[in-house]
C-alpha cells in the first residue's frame, strides 16, 4: 500500500471545502460510521478537491451496507430521496438532499480493504481516498490513501486505467475521454493500447451510459480534440459508425478534406465560433450567444457540426466527366441522423433541433448564390425563416462552421462574409416585415375561407394562405379588408379555380 501525507496546503483545502457543505449534513455522515463502519471520500471528490476545484458531489465509500447506509442517512436528515445505482446486486446508491448529491457504495468485487477497492476503479485519479473522520478532527493526521499512485498522475496530467478497468466495465473507455476533455489530461499510451484492445466491447453498454458520456464530450471545450483521439484509437467506430462511412470520401475542390475530416474540422470550428460568434456574425453577437446559452443547445450544435454530412457517403456519384456530386445529402443526412440518435435513445427534442438542422445546412449557400446575382425577396426570407423556426442562428452557426472547415482551392472567396451578410440582411428583414405579421391576430383563416368563399378543405387552404402571408410581408396586404379583397382577386384566376374543389 502506498500512503502520502497531504500537505498542509492540501490539508487545509480539503477541510476548507468539506465546510462548504451545511454541517447538518457532515454530522449526519460522522453518525454512519458508527453504525456502518469506516466512511471514506473518493473517487471524483477527492481528484477535484487535489486539483483545487469544487466538487459536485460527495463520493463516499463504505466497507458495506451501503444502501443501508443511505436509508439511514435519509432518517437522519428527515427528507430527502434514495436513488439505486447500478444493478440490483450492486451495493450503491445515492442520496439527494437539498439539491446535493451523496453517493455511497460498498467495497467492490469481494474487497477487503480500501486499499483492495481503490485497485478496481477505472483510473488512477480516481483511486484515493481520505477518511471522512480524520477531515473533521482538527487533531487527526490525515492521509491520502493512494495505492496505484493516483496523485503523481493528477500532477502530470495524465489518465492511467486501473488493472482490469475496461473488461470490467466497458464504459470506461468513454469516460476516459470524457475524463480527457473535461480536466485537459492526456490518455496513457498503455491506457491508449488497452482502449485499443477492448473497443468492440463498448457495443455491450446501455446506450443511454453511453449517451450522457456522448454529451458530457461535448459540452467541454475539448471535444473535437476528444473525438478525433477517439477515431484515432477506433472508438469511435464503434459507437458512431456513420462517421466511419466518410472516411477517404473525396469531396469537390472547394473542400480539403475528405468527408469525416471535413466533419471534425466543423466541430472544431464550431467550438471556435461559440466562443467568440461576435467575431464571424459581427452586430449579433448577442443572439447568437443567447440561442447557444439555451439549456443543451451547445451540445446539439456540436453534433449537428459533426454529423451533417452524414449522407454523403450515400449520396455520393461521380459524373462521367470526373465531377462529383453529393445531391440530397441533406435529406438523406437527416434520415441517416434520425436512425443513429434512435438508436442511442435521444430525447424527440434533440433529434428535432440537429435533424433540422442537418435537412436544411445548405439552405444558407444556396441563398448566397442567389443573392450574388439578385436582392434576396420577401419570399426567400419568409420562406427559410418559417422552415428553420426558432433555430434559424443555429442554422446560421452550422453554416459558418461549415464554411471554415472548407479550405479547397475554388471555394468561393469571402464566403465567411457572405455567410454574415446574408445573415444580417435576413434579420432585419425579419424583424421589419415578417415579426410583425405572425405576431398579431390572424387576418382570415381557414373558416372564413369556408364560410365567405364556400371553399372546401384541402390543399388549396394551404396554397392560399402561404401566398396571403406573402403578401402581407411584401406590404402589399394591412387589413381584413384588404385581405378578403386579396383572395377575391386570387380566387378569378383560372389556374386557381382549378384547385378549387
Amino acid at each position: 500500500m502506498k500512503k502520502k501525507r497531504v500537505g498542509a496546503d492540501g490539508l487545509k483545502s480539503f477541510r476548507s471545502q468539506l465546510q462548504q457543505y451545511p454541517e447538518r449534513l457532515i454530522s449526519a455522515l460522522l453518525g454512519l460510521e458508527r453504525s456502518c463502519g469506516r466512511l471514506y471520500l473518493t473517487g471524483g471528490t477527492v481528484r477535484d478537491w487535489l486539483l483545487g476545484r469544487p466538487s459536485a458531489d460527495l463520493d463516499l465509500v463504505v466497507e458495506s451496507g451501503a444502501v443501508a447506509c443511505c436509508r439511514l442517512l435519509l432518517q437522519t436528515l428527515g427528507k430527502g430521496a434514495l436513488v439505486p445505482l447500478g444493478e440490483r446486486k450492486d451495493d450503491a446508491a445515492r442520496v439527494v438532499w437539498n439539491g446535493l448529491t451523496i453517493d455511497i457504495t460498498g467495497f467492490r468485487g469481494g474487497s477487503q480493504s480500501i486499499e483492495d477497492d481503490l485497485r478496481l476503479r477505472d483510473f488512477t485519479i480516481d483511486a484515493m481516498a481520505v477518511r471522512l473522520v480524520d477531515l473533521v478532527d482538527n487533531a487527526a493526521d490525515p492521509t491520502l490513501i493512494d495505492p496505484l499512485g493516483g496523485r503523481q498522475d493528477l500532477e502530470r496530467g495524465v489518465l492511467q486505467a486501473c488493472g482490469h478497468a475496461f473488461t470490467d466495465d466497458p464504459l470506461r473507455m468513454l469516460r476516459g475521454y470524457r475524463l480527457s476533455a473535461v480536466l485537459g489530461f492526456s490518455v496513457s499510451a498503455s491506457t491508449r493500447t488497452a482502449m485499443d484492445a477492448c473497443g468492440h466491447l463498448i457495443t455491450d453498454v446501455a446506450v443511454e451510459r453511453i449517451s450522457y458520456e456522448l454529451d458530457l464530450i461535448m459540452e467541454s471545450d475539448q471535444a473535437r480534440a476528444v473525438i478525433e483521439a477517439m477515431a484515432e484509437a477506433g472508438l469511435l467506430w464503434h459507437i458512431v459508425p456513420e462517421l466511419q462511412s466518410g472516411l477517404k470520401v473525396e469531396q469537390p475542390c472547394f473542400h480539403h478534406l475528405d468527408v469525416f475530416h471535413h466533419s471534425l474540422t466543423a466541430l472544431g470550428c464550431m467550438e471556435e465560433i461559440l466562443r467568440q460568434p461576435e467575431r464571424f456574425y459581427p452586430g449579433w453577437g448577442s443572439v447568437f450567444g443567447a440561442y447557444a446559452g439555451r439549456k443543451g443547445m451547445r451540445k446539439r450544435l456540436k453534433w449537428s457540426a459533426l454529423l451533417h454530412d452524414l449522407g454523403k457517403p450515400d449520396a455520393m456519384e461521380v459524373r462521367p466527366e470526373g465531377r462529383i456530386t453529393f445531391y440530397n445529402h441533406d435529406r438523406i443526412g437527416k434520415d441517416v441522423f434520425l436512425r443513429f440518435a434512435g438508436r442511442l435513445k435521444w430525447s424527440n427534442e434533440a433529434k428535432n433541433i440537429i435533424g433540422s438542422l442537418i435537412e436544411l445546412h445548405m439552405h444558407p449557400f444556396h441563398l448566397c448564390n442567389v443573392r450574388r446575382h439578385s436582392p434576396l425577396s420577401s419570399r426567400a426570407c419568409l420562406k427559410i425563416w418559417k422552415k428553420a423556426g426558432p433555430n434559424l442562428p443555429g442554422l446560421f452557426l452550422l453554416a459558418m462552421a461549415d464554411s471554415l472547415a472548407c479550405q479547397g482551392e475554388k471555394k468561393p472567396e469571402g464566403m465567411e462574409d457572405e455567410l454574415a451578410a446574408l445573415y444580417s440582411e435576413l434579420q432585419k428583414t425579419i424583424d421589419r416585415a415578417i415579426r410583425p405579421v405572425f405576431s398579431g391576430p390572424k387576418l382570415l383563416t381557414g373558416t372564413d375561407l369556408i364560410e365567405l368563399f364556400n371553399l372546401s378543405p384541402g390543399p388549396v387552404f394551404s396554397t392560399i394562405l402561404t401566398r396571403l402571408e406573402l403578401a402581407m410581408v411584401e406590404g402589399r396586404v394591412h387589413t381584413r379588408k384588404e385581405a378578403l379583397d386579396w383572395v377575391g382577386q386570387y380566387l378569378q384566376n383560372e389556374e386557381i379555380r382549378e384547385e378549387r374543389p
